[in-house]
């Protein structure tokens, strides 16, 4: 069987999409699949084209024994969707272009990660030159998620956006959506369509905390006593991250508890302005590390932060830092309602929820883990033992390739 994964995102780059179709497609190749990734040169989150990467047209590299090629993107740190779109766009087209000259002339599937959506057009038009059949993966659902965001207003372009999003779904042999919100939607309005489940998940044996032996705490001054919070991520809109700096207003008497940001994004400007303009010396902002780091620094703080905005657009999402956090046998602090705290709050038991943008609510139940630290090691048991049994990434790729077999079989 032979799949290309046809993504905008995809590593050195940092973040959930690129681990997640890196980590699959690993595993699905220790299964005895040929895969192959096009991606475009690596610029996200910074919008800045990786040095090893600047000026070229075409790369190509082996990451992980995964055959890799790369094509030209255009980037700006301008937010406007001018801007945005032309990002877009540009992939789409360096993509089908490089598809056409560089790759294998067949394939069986090609694997396209939405969004963005437009990428699609290409994934469509590479299916038809290399006989494919499409898979389209869908991690967000575009264009809802973007006008409930005020994203993008323009209700005429949303109308084509629709139509696109619409056609794609027609198109695809196996949709699948990262979470059960997801699918759901996509199956109540396609019925007839091939929906299927592929989440997100873990590495358990590379985010195991009793293999790794940490000194980050000390190398970073924090005492044993400190009770430390980490939100590990994207600074972004979605995030309704000024809850955390408010919530750390509320607990500054209590001089144990720490609150650290670890990211960059777009946000992180105005977090920094409101932590000194409230003169707070419990948030600290932390340089960005190699995934490689990662599982150091996760085993040496005590509370995961996972938050969201109140949105109904976020009731069906699962943020990625909780599989890792849940792995290490980290306590979670959920500000995600929905499926996520259907998981893994009433489900998993792996930590405590508190109401999205609520910074008060927040701030009560982190004073409540500060006096309650037995709390910490049950919860994180929990958690691990949670995401063993729903969210063990092998187990996910082995049923996702029993799938993928079923299709190949039946349209012989």
């Amino acid at each position: 069987m032979k799949i290309l994964f046809l993504t905008q995102y995809f590593p050195p780059e940092v973040g959930a999409p690129q681990n997640r179709l890196f980590e699959l497609a690993v595993l699905l190749q220790k299964q005895g699949v040929d895969i192959t990734i096009l991606t475009a040169m690596p610029n996200y989150p910074s919008m800045e084209i990786h040095e090893d990467y600047k000026d070229k047209k075409y790369f190509y590299e082996e990451i992980g024994g995964i055959k890799v090629h790369r094509s030209s993107i255009y980037v700006s740190k301008s937010k406007a969707i001018v801007s945005r779109l032309m990002n877009y766009f540009s992939f789409v087209w360096s993509s089908y272009r490089v598809g056409i000259k560089k790759l294998d002339k067949n394939y069986d599937y090609i694997l396209c990660e939405s969004p963005p959506l437009f990428l699609g057009m290409s994934a469509l038009r590479l299916c038809k030159v290399k006989k494919a059949k499409l898979i389209f993966n869908v991690s967000d659902l575009w264009p809802e998620s973007a006008e409930k965001l005020d994203i993008i207003n323009n209700k005429f372009f949303l109308k084509l956006a629709t139509i696109l999003e619409e056609h794609l779904y027609k198109k695809s042999t196996l949709i699948t959506g990262q979470t059960q919100g997801i699918v759901k939607n996509i199956s109540s309005r396609f019925p007839n369509k091939d929906v299927y489940w592929l989440p997100n998940g873990v590495d358990l044996s590379l985010y195991n905390p009793d293999n790794i032996e940490s000194n980050w705490r000390a190398n970073n001054n924090f005492k044993n006593s400190d009770l430390l919070l980490l939100y590990a991520g994207i600074l972004g809109h979605a995030q309704g991250l000024e809850t955390i700096i408010k919530a750390a207003n509320r607990t500054k008497d209590n001089l144990d508890i720490k609150y650290l940001f670890l990211g960059s994004g777009p946000e992180k400007e105005k977090l920094i302005l409101l932590k000194n303009k409230l003169e707070l010396t419990n948030v600290f902002f932390l340089d960005l590390v190699p995934k490689s780091e990662m599982p150091l620094i996760i085993k040496a703080i005590d509370v995961a932060l996972v938050p969201l905005k109140k949105l109904d657009l976020f009731l069906g999402a699962i943020p990625s830092k909780i599989f890792e956090n849940s792995a290490m046998k980290k306590t979670l602090l959920l500000g995600v309602d929905g499926e996520a705290k259907e998981l893994f709050i009433d489900e998993g038991n792996a930590g405590l929820f508190f109401e999205p943008e609520n910074d008060d609510d927040l701030a009560s139940k982190t004073i409540y883990l500060l006096h309650n630290k037995e709390k910490l090691i049950q919860f994180g048991e929990n958690g691990r033992n949670f995401v063993n049994l729903k969210f063990n990434r092998t187990n996910i790729a082995k049923e996702f390739h029993k799938k993928l077999t079923e299709i190949n079989n039946h349209h012989r």
